[in-house]
């Protein structure tokens, strides 16, 4: 579906969200009607059009940051993953979002407010005039089959869009494609049941089998995922449960995927992408609006082949974290952080000079596939340089983010043409690596702490395959990865299962969102910003209030509502 998805819709449909009476009264020049598009085609377009949100880019290419599906910065850069990066003036507002200290004027709030707005609005709109078609006479109607896979898109489409916004500001307005035109729908209900009953009547709407060259649909697993993913936020973990075992048992075994796959352009949409997000460059004729442009900042700087611009930079505490001890196994207590390896950060001119890489520090082998370092290879890019790559170092630290970018031999077709920071790489939502963490976090929480061992130590069975990274023919570290012997008590799992979703899933938008859900984000970021602010200032004296776990909503859109949109608690 890289083409098909990306189709530009040349008509707007009055819709729930912007009507205008002037609009119902004259039949503005260029648009169509609604009865014309009240036909099979039509409908296939409003569907196809509810799926070119999903990569948050709507009238050009620059500036949906917020809304990138990646969630790099309200899942990553307000976590204890990411900095922000890049130089202290550039998109200040994004430094808010690192400090916790956000107005309801920052621009990534409203852009992603607009973005998921935006994709729900057309979803309403594919709803509605399948609903007209198939309830008026003639022959122009769906099979009850295809009626029902578009249904059950849409609404998968829409439960999307939704879960997006709930979890970002909690308080959010549920508008569907039977709200009255003109009405202006209050936040003051939890949405969440209604997120819910949408993907419940996907799964029960679509199949396994997705139609030839149209990896990107969704189809029953991406429903059940989705829909385990948000009992999981519920804590109805045995409802969960079911759905992330019902995908498990359907799929290959997580072990013999190649964990760099997720993270190459030519081998995405594998086995293991649930839920993902295509991305599409270089023959689309869009000039990169279809790519990857929520992501467009976060490549290196300086003298890298892609030198632009420098934002999303791994943490120290992050990079610590892919330590492991003489079994190979993560220091869950904590002492990840004794001797921290902070790489070249702080050293003298002539110090960098003289730099060596500590080949036996005992790592992880994700790291290499989730942050560069100097010293080590960057993709094909050659090895890392240091400073030369990055834009501040002072500001955002001596890492580089790696999943997001791809190879400089894929430049050519993997990149928009004048802009080769706006990549074809597809983003996975949800994948089954996170399915398998999902249902461990499930096993823990039901009692079954055999099958949790059994899941994470799949994941680290997996890990322990990649092949070791090498320098002048020689690892860069001493790579090991061992398997749990047991999890002792539910405490233990619970702690190994959740540092295992971290080093697994890092970078990939969801760090902040698990803190919270978990009900750990005040301890967790506090002790992370004792840690970090020992070498960023603007970290220092951070502390998480109840509020910080979500963000406030845009002020335009109170002001437009006259009083009928509250704000998020606490702001």
């Amino acid at each position: 579906m890289k083409h098909l998805k990306y189709i530009f819709l040349s008509f707007i449909i009055c819709s729930t969200l912007s009507c205008k009476k002037s609009f119902l009264t004259v039949q503005p020049q260029g648009e169509l009607t609604e009865p014309q598009i009240t036909t099979q085609d039509g409908v296939e377009g409003l569907l196809i059009g509810a799926y070119g949100l999903l990569n948050g880019n709507v009238n050009g290419t620059w500036g949906n940051y917020g809304a990138a599906p990646s969630q790099w910065l309200f899942g990553e850069v307000a976590s204890d993953n990411a900095h922000k990066g890049s130089s202290n003036g550039d998109q200040p507002f994004m430094n808010a979002i690192e400090r916790h200290a956000p107005t309801s004027t920052n621009d990534n709030l409203a852009n992603l407010w607009d973005r998921c707005f935006e994709g729900i609005q057309r979803c309403n709109n594919t709803l509605k005039i399948l609903a007209s078609l198939q309830g008026g006479a003639g022959t122009a109607k769906f099979t009850d089959a295809r009626a029902k896979e578009i249904e059950g898109e849409a609404k998968v489409l829409r439960a999307h869009y939704y879960f997006f916004l709930v979890r970002v500001f909690k308080v959010v307005p549920y508008v569907t494609e039977t709200t009255t035109s003109g009405t202006i729908v209050p936040n003051d209900k939890d949405i969440y049941p209604n997120i819910i009953a949408d993907l419940q009547t996907a799964v029960a709407n679509l199949g396994t089998t997705k139609p030839k060259g149209q990896k990107a649909r969704m189809d029953k697993f991406a429903a059940q995922a989705y829909l385990g993913k948000v009992f999981l936020y519920q804590k109805r973990y045995a409802e969960a449960y079911a759905q992330f075992n019902a995908i498990i048992a359907a799929k290959p075994s997580l072990i013999n995927l190649p964990y760099s796959d997720n993270f190459d352009i030519t081998k995405e949409d594998g086995p293991e992408s649930i839920v993902f997000v295509e991305n599409s460059v270089g023959t689309d004729g869009t000039g990169g609006d279809n790519g990857n442009v929520g992501d467009m900042l976060n490549f290196p700087s300086g003298s890298a082949p892609i030198n632009c611009c420098g934002f999303f930079q791994p943490t120290i505490d992050l990079a610590n974290a892919f330590k492991v001890d003489a079994a190979g196994l993560p220091l869950l207590d904590g002492s990840y952080r004794t001797n921290p390896y902070i790489s070249d950060l702080g050293l003298t001119a002539d110090q960098k000079k003289t730099y060596v890489l500590n080949t036996a520090l005992a790592l992880d082998p994700r790291i290499e596939s989730t942050l560069g370092r100097r010293g080590t290879p960057y993709r094909d890019w050659g090895v890392m340089p240091g400073d030369a790559w990055i834009r501040d170092a002072s500001n955002g630290g001596p890492f580089l983010p790696i999943k997001n970018s791809i190879e400089v031999s894929q430049f050519a077709s993997g990149t928009a043409p004048g802009s080769p920071n706006v990549t074809g790489l597809n983003i996975n939502l949800i994948r089954l690596a996170d399915i398998y963490l999902m249902a461990a976090e499930c096993a823990v929480e039901t009692g079954d702490l055999g099958t949790a061992l059994t899941l994470v130590n799949a994941v680290r069975q997996r890990a322990a395959k990649i092949t070791p990274q090498l320098a002048n023919g020689a690892p860069t570290a001493a790579y090991k990865v061992g398997l749990y012997p047991s999890f002792p008590s539910a405490d233990y799992a619970r702690n190994a299962v959740r540092f295992e979703r971290r080093l697994e899933l890092a970078l990939e938008g969801h760090r902040f969102f698990d803190l919270v859900r978990w009900g750990v984000a005040k301890t967790t970021l506090e002790s992370y910003f004792n840690f970090e602010g020992k070498y960023f200032d603007y970290l220092k004296n951070i502390s998480i209030k109840p509020r910080d776990e979500y963000w406030p909503l845009p002020q335009d859109q109170i002001d437009r509502s006259k009083g009928q949109l509250v704000q998020s608690p606490g702001y």
